[in-house]
C-alpha cells in the first residue's frame, strides 16, 4: 500500500461524526476488511459518542483502481475525560470522496500531517523544565 503525502491530491482530513464513524465500521465489516475495529460494540467501548478527524494515510490498489483508503481516525476515548486515540480503518473509495474536507489550503495539509504523525508517534503531557 503507497503511503499518501500531504502534496498527492487524495491526501485529505475530514472532521466526520460518530454515526459516520460507526456507518463506515460497518461497512469495513460487510466487506471483511481487518483494518476496523473488531465490532461496532468495540468500537463503542473505545470512541466517545463526538465528532473524530480522519486522514488518509494509504491506498490499496487493484487492477490499476483504488480499491480502498487506509485512514487514520483521531477521537477522543470513551473511557477519559481528556484522554484521546489514533486508530486505522479502511474506507471504501467512494465513502472516502464524499466526505467534506476540512485541509483545502496547503498551509493546513502539512500542519494536520505533522499533528496526526505525532499523534500516531504517541504524544504526552511534558513537565517544563
Amino acid at each position: 500500500m503507497p503511503l499518501i503525502h500531504s502534496t498527492d491530491p487524495d491526501f485529505r482530513v475530514c472532521q466526520i461524526s460518530f454515526d459516520t464513524l460507526l456507518a463506515i465500521q460497518l461497512e469495513a465489516e460487510r466487506r471483511g476488511w481487518a483494518t476496523r475495529w473488531s465490532s461496532v460494540d468495540a468500537l463503542r467501548s473505545q470512541v466517545r459518542d463526538s465528532a473524530v478527524v480522519l486522514q488518509s494515510l494509504m491506498r490499496e490498489e487493484r487492477g490499476g483502481a483504488v480499491w480502498a483508503y487506509r485512514c487514520l481516525v483521531l477521537f477522543s476515548a470513551a473511557d477519559g475525560e481528556e484522554a484521546g486515540g489514533i486508530a486505522t480503518i479502511d474506507l471504501d473509495p467512494a465513502t472516502f470522496e464524499s466526505l467534506e474536507r476540512i485541509d483545502r489550503d496547503p498551509d493546513t495539509r502539512k500542519a494536520f500531517a505533522r499533528m496526526f504523525s505525532l499523534a500516531s508517534g504517541g504524544i504526552s503531557m511534558v513537565s517544563k523544565k
